[in-house]
């Protein structure tokens, strides 16, 4: 087992305690720190020799913040925990912030979450000017528990506080600095030194002596804090109409204002208790560590195998996802070969690239001093010439089986034998693709979702052939391009799309029976989907849709349903929002409205489908419908993991969140299946078979699962990935 977190209390001769968290890798506050923590303080205290305390932590990290992994032993009852408010009112209030001897916290790397309400409960702090500060607890379906609703307002004023409580969102410390949140910024050389000189010089009455707890001069008068506290709610409920725990934030920081700070603690202290124990928190930590356990992956990161290196990529293709892709692998330095067939194409695909970044400028998150150096990674070719000393390749050509197998043919000749070579397609067999080449060890699907210098998923395809080298090479890749990568196996869509072919098939199948488009997509994003599957399919293209609906087709025609809808309005160039006429109008910025003209393709698609509307449908509710939409996607789920193709549940739960946008606040696809049983969903499904047809028919998984009464994913290897994760997860919100 993983040693004990501790502090550590050193003397120096001019009379400074300095306490050092010790918790590596990033110093996180188990409980053993927080008790080691008081405990050292109380010796300084009592020491005579001590005048002044400086708090700090090993390893150039001051703390990440609460120790995550110990959030599934309290939610289990496995661990107990300190009484209410006990870290908050006992330990930060009345010891650390009400002690006789001033403190300074001394911030290097990390201040966040607990981190940084250990360092606010002291009398200054002194950071440098790349630490991190910040709050990031809503994230996990909490909120700041050891005092930070209260004091962040006090140091930085209300609207700041607010804005970094619930959008998640740390500073670093030049801004920190200049919002008053700490007091100096210094060298990390000089970052002990200097705090140790700013607590004697509170000692000896040179600088101020301020709890932070019961600071006003950065608060608004009431009045104006009501109003802001008020736009805040609507925001919140407006970006986030399911969640809970945001407006408790508002309401514990409102608390501390009317009521006072030491009421705004003891309603914290019972808010966080509440929420740590709500199925929104408990879905949050799923994913924060399923996100971690993405990148362990048995028969590749086990085999002690080391990344090689990666100094040049070259993309075939220069259209959407080409150019996104590029895009995603300058802004993380890596230069850049970008191949078409034509100097017209290559001119359009620079330009994209070139659009992707300035979009970035306008927003202000890149200057034009890093554009013209990330602009300067890209070079475009015709030919392969440039290709003989390339690591990677990723081809992202269109969806056509003999263009992208000659190609790889033609990789194969021109790329040295070390190259991993790597295709983008989203749905074509990866053996079919390098059937006419030698190379198939290094062949491997490096699937991009798009846009893909935005979207956070890359889905890994390895085939029976893949080395473990070169899954563990992309995997590398992934990491440094800041994406979240799942390594998948060889099938039609792999897994995301696969997973996720029938929510279109299943809505598309309910219109023709008679439920209404819109209805779908509000009970969808209700639900908390980013956009409904018409939208959705308005937004990929009615083309992408009808091509891959006919790969399923092709591969799973007993559960694919064979809707006309899609084809009679390709007839009259409805093809989705880049002909601004799909299921909805487009006008102005992709405003999408509902349009009744759709009406008369639906009306022609139920008559070819020899169909008559069910009454019954029409009087189901939102939730009726969602179920209807997401049970046939857990079905799908289901076969995808029983054959083989996602290593683990978790992965499937991460892919449905960062690929098709699933609410990470239910924890994924297949940990809200567990929440409603897997004899449920069974019985549903069987009861639409019977009514409907085989589209519904549960597979073999489920409903083996079912009989027995089991979930779906099995509880205990979800402890035995926790307690794994415990020893090798970066116990911070914040990468």
């Amino acid at each position: 087992m993983a040693a004990k977190g501790r502090t550590e209390l050193e003397v120096g001769a001019d009379g400074v305690a300095v306490i050092t968290i010790c918790n590596p890798p990033v110093n996180s506050l188990s409980v053993d720190v927080l008790y080691s923590l008081k405990e050292s303080y109380e010796e300084a205290l009592q020491r005579s020799d001590v005048k002044a305390i400086v708090v700090t932590g090993k390893g150039g990290k001051f703390s990440g913040g609460f120790d995550i992994s110990s959030f599934g032993g309290v939610q289990g009852g496995q661990t107990v925990q300190p009484k209410v408010g006990y870290i908050a009112i006992d330990i930060l209030t009345d010891t650390l912030e009400a002690a006789t001897k001033p403190s300074v916290a001394a911030i290097d790397g990390l201040a966040l979450g607990g981190g940084l309400e250990v360092a606010m409960a002291c009398h200054a702090r002194i950071a440098t000017p790349t630490a991190q500060l910040g709050l990031p607890e809503l994230q996990l379906g909490i909120i700041p528990g050891f005092g930070g609703t209260q004091r962040l307002p006090r140091l930085v004023g209300l609207t700041k506080s607010l804005e970094m409580m619930l959008l998640s969102k740390p500073i670093k410390g030049g801004e920190a600095h200049e919002l008053g949140l700490v007091d100096a910024l210094v060298s990390p050389n000089d970052l002990v030194n200097t705090a140790r000189q700013w607590a004697l010089d509170i000692y000896e009455l040179r600088r101020p002596w301020i709890k932070s707890l019961y600071k006003t001069d950065k608060l608004e008068p009431l009045g104006e804090a009501r109003e802001i506290l008020k736009f805040a709610r609507a925001q919140a409920q407006k970006q986030a109409a399911n969640l809970h725990h945001p407006l408790v934030c508002i309401d514990v920081v409102e608390e501390g204002i009317v009521a006072g700070p030491r009421a705004g603690l003891w309603k914290e202290a019972t808010a966080f208790q509440d929420l740590l124990f709500s199925d929104t928190c408990k879905s949050l930590v799923h994913v924060f560590f399923s996100q971690r356990a993405t990148s362990k992956i048995p028969g590749a990161t086990d085999l002690g195998l080391m990344p090689r290196k990666i100094s040049k990529v070259a993309i075939l293709g220069g259209g959407l996802m080409g150019s996104g892709i590029a895009t995603a692998m300058i802004l993380s330095n890596y230069p850049v070969i970008l191949k078409e067939v034509n100097e017209k194409f290559l001119n359009a695909g620079i330009d994209r690239i070139k659009a992707n970044l300035q979009s970035r400028v306008r927003k202000g998150k890149m200057t034009d001093e890093r554009y013209e150096k990330a602009m300067s990674l890209v070079t475009g070719v015709l030919d392969y010439e440039h290709f003989k000393d390339v690591d990677l390749v990723i081809e992202a050509v269109i969806e056509n089986v003999k263009l992208k197998q000659q190609i790889f043919s033609d990789l194969e000749k021109y790329c040295p034998s070390h190259c991993v070579l790597a295709t983008n397609t989203s749905t074509i067999d990866l053996n079919l693709i390098g059937e006419k080449t030698k190379s198939q060890d290094r062949i491997v699907g490096a699937h991009f979702f798009s846009p893909a210098h935005v979207m956070p998923l890359l889905e890994i395809v390895r085939t029976q052939r893949t080395s473990p080298q070169v899954v563990v090479d992309l995997l590398d890749v992934g990491r440094k391009i800041k994406k979240t990568p799942i390594v998948v196996g060889n099938c039609t869509g792999f897994a995301v799309n696969r997973m996720f072919f029938p929510y279109t098939q299943s809505a598309l199948f309910y219109v023709d029976l008679g439920m209404d488009v819109y209805k779908i997509d509000r009970a969808c994003t209700k639900f908390g989907m980013p956009m409904g599957p018409f939208r959705l399919a308005d937004l990929v293209g009615f083309g992408v849709a009808v091509a891959t609906g006919m790969q399923y087709l092709e591969n799973f025609p007993e559960r694919v349903y064979k809707s006309m809808l899609l084809p009679l309005m390709m007839e009259d160039n409805r093809v989705g929002e880049a002909t601004q006429k799909g299921f909805y109008k487009y006008e102005g910025k992709r405003k999408a409205t509902p349009d009744p003209e759709i009406m008369k393709y639906i009306e022609k698609s139920r008559s070819m489908a020899g169909v008559t509307p069910d009454p019954e449908l029409l009087k189901l509710t939102e939730k009726d419908i969602v179920e209807m939409v997401f049970f046939p996607v857990i079905n799908e789920a289901c076969r995808v993991l029983d054959e083989g193709i996602a290593v683990k549940a978790s992965d499937l739960d991460i892919a449905s969140i960062f690929g098709m946008g699933f609410p990470p606040y239910r924890g994924g696809v297949m940990y809200w299946a567990d929440s409603m049983g897997a004899k449920y969903i069974h019985g549903k499904l069987e009861e639409w078979t019977k009514r409907y047809g085989g589209f519904f028919k549960p597979c073999s998984y489920l409903a083996e699962r079912a009989a027995k009464g089991i979930p779906l994913v099995s509880k205990s290897l979800s402890f035995q990935l926790l307690l794994v994760l415990e020893l090798f997860a970066i116990l911070t919100i914040f990468r």
